[in-house]
């Protein structure tokens, strides 16, 4: 399993610099060094196919961030990727201290000869990489003056990649749309990696967020780390493997509700979710009117599931492990007495999913820490009563306090998944993959959720939402769905081979 990646805000990231000074003897002379070396390396190995010139131009501000940048410039051009002649620096004012690391940074960017200028809006003419280190994350308000020209001005030039150190200029944690950011190729993020990086209204900014790492210890990581982000590889493990002499019953017993008139299609994709993601028996009780359609539909792709209509008193010893409600459900009073009467239940132990018309039914409830809720941005803003921009801006704040709240686990799709718990433990899941923006794959990440659900015993709503997620994520990269547009089924085939391959016959240690 791969180290999860941690992820803290700009003014823990504050407070890590200084405990990396003076308890772990890290100067920010020793850390500018070592950032600006693995920044080159890392792009180096990400950009660079063959061993050629490129030309650089630098945009630097006055801090830290500036100093990894002209670090990185050395470093490429002590490699012989970069030459005196075809690299520019660009400063946002003149530094006259060179008792300090960018001091000391462009003193030696001078004694190799890259021309060092004070910004007077030049034109960014014909160059292959700007390196954007204007700022980082000691900012706390939005950019204005020459650093806000530097990034409209890299912002216009078509031709280059820009290339931004730890975090894109001008993204901080109170970051809003409008505000002045550098829209980056790509985002070489030190860890501990910034979680202003992955706000829905922000990610897009950040391009391909490759991981820089080896500058701070795992130890003072751990310490500030208020998120985790997390994939398929690094959290699938904590779902345990099938046992090789299993029946149904210990793979897990779904049942689910959903569907109505014109959202057929939900429930059946909410349940060849479940049945995609392992789950031993699902169950799919469905209104008499729809019953005939869904009925024919599964038994002609997938027998495996019992469809049974809601009026219909069936016997048997099926107890289910997990339950999900709502996707295509509608919000009807009657739907509120359904899921009412699944309450004591969940009173009981046995996990609830809610998804889509069943969140916002319940959004005056609190619950007993065994449900989980999947709201896609809109849901979510009907459920939490706030303003789609305020969600996207900042989730997570907003997700604690009303995790806390009504003691729900909140997994709250995007283009960026979030996952908060009421104690506030918080996982991200980067997705940024066009694939998923289609109806129907948030009924498939209900039904892997409540098949998840089902098998983890004793039930962990965090690592489920979590898996679930991440499961979502793997499956839209799977090279037979990722390029072409799909039926969201498509993506339940993938999965099914992901999660197989990792819970019916893994590798063994």
């Amino acid at each position: 399993m791969r180290d999860k990646l941690h992820l803290i805000s700009s003014s823990a990231a504050a407070n890590l610099d200084k405990d990396a000074a003076l308890n772990w003897g890290l100067n920010p002379f020793s850390l500018v060094e070592s950032a600006g070396r693995t920044c080159a390396e890392v792009f180096i190995n990400n950009f660079c196919k063959m061993k050629a010139v490129y030309s650089f131009t630098v945009l630097a501000g006055s801090g830290n961030n500036a100093a990894d940048a002209l670090i990185m410039l050395k470093t490429l051009f002590l490699k012989g990727y970069a030459n005196a002649s075809s690299c520019k620096v660009f400063l946002t004012r003149l530094q006259d201290n060179d008792n300090n690391p960018l001091g000391q940074a462009l003193h030696l960017i001078k004694k190799i000869g890259i021309p060092v200028t004070v910004w007077e809006k030049p034109l960014l003419d014909e160059t292959n990489f700007i390196i954007d280190g204007i700022c980082g994350t000691g900012i706390n308000s939005e950019l204005y003056g020459t650093a806000a020209e530097m990034v409209n001005a890299a912002n216009e030039n078509t031709k280059a990649k820009i290339i931004s150190i730890d975090i894109p200029s001008g993204n901080f944690d109170g970051w809003q749309p409008g505000m002045p950011v550098i829209k980056a190729h790509a985002t070489l993020a030190i860890e501990p990696q910034k979680l202003c990086l992955y706000t829905p209204a922000a990610r897009s900014h950040a391009g391909n967020i490759i991981a820089v790492t080896g500058i701070f210890p795992s130890e003072l990581k751990t310490a500030f780390c208020e998120a985790e982000l997390l994939n398929w590889e690094n959290i699938s493990s904590e779902v345990p493997a099938v046992q090789k002499a299993s029946h149904k019953y210990q793979r897990g017993l779904v049942e689910i509700r959903a569907g109505s008139a014109g959202f057929t299609g939900a429930a059946i994709l909410a349940a060849k979710g479940a049945q995609a993601a392992g789950a031993g028996m699902v169950k799919l009780i469905a209104d008499p009117a729809i019953y005939p359609i869904i009925a024919a539909a599964i038994s002609s792709s997938c027998p495996g599931i019992m469809v049974i209509p809601s009026d219909t008193v069936y016997e048997n010893s099926f107890k289910p492990d997990a339950v999900l409600l709502g996707p295509g459900w509608g919000k009807t009073s009657e739907r509120k007495i359904v899921l009412e009467s699944y309450y004591e239940s969940e009173k009981q132990g046995i996990p609830l999913i809610l998804d889509a018309d069943a969140i916002y039914l319940a959004k005056e409830t609190v619950f007993n820490g065994t449900v989980i809720i999947t709201p896609h941005i809109g849901e979510f803003a009907l459920y939490s009563g706030l303003a789609k921009e305020k969600i996207l801006s900042d989730p997570i704040p907003v997700m604690r306090h009303i995790a806390a709240e009504r003691n729900v686990t909140i997994l709250l799709k995007s283009h960026v998944m979030f996952i908060v718990c009421p104690d506030g433990k918080t996982g991200i899941i980067d997705g940024m993959n066009p694939s998923l923006a289609a109806g129907g794959t948030g009924d498939i990440l209900a039904g892997f959720c409540v098949s998840i659900a089902a098998r983890l015993k004793p039930f962990d709503a965090y690592t489920c939402a979590c898996v679930a997620a991440s499961l979502l994520t793997k499956a839209a990269k799977n090279e037979n769905v990722s390029n072409r547009f799909i039926d969201p089924i498509e993506l339940t085939k993938a999965a099914s081979a992901i999660a197989g391959a990792a819970w019916l016959n893994p590798e063994m240690p």
